[in-house]
């Protein structure tokens, strides 16, 4: 019998495993983020794992970017729909006399 390869997912777990005293020595409030952003690298393991990478925590890095990249890009478009939502209601509630057209 031939040895196998540990797969990325095995490998991901194992970074996680070696990060876990950092982890617990995080304040309450940043340990929940912490776990996001292996979350977050657990999303793109198919991918990770067809890389097939000398060093999985590259790609696990790598995910992490294009999740957060991805929530940036939501946060921007709601928040380009908000001043837009805000500037039609300002232009709404201008009076006219003012001017300010």
């Amino acid at each position: 019998m031939g040895r196998t390869n540990p797969t990325y997912r095995d490998a991901l777990r194992a970074i996680e495993d070696r990060w876990a005293d950092f982890r617990r020595a995080l304040r309450r409030r940043d340990q929940p983020r912490f776990d996001q952003l292996f979350t977050y690298a657990r999303e793109h393991a198919d991918a990770s794992g067809l890389l097939n990478h000398q060093n999985p925590f590259l790609p696990a890095l790598l995910s992490i970017d294009l999740e957060q990249e991805a929530r940036l890009e939501s946060l921007e478009d709601r928040l380009e729909g908000l001043e837009e939502a805000c500037e039609a209601e300002y232009d709404l509630e201008a009076d006219p006399r003012d001017g300010n057209e």
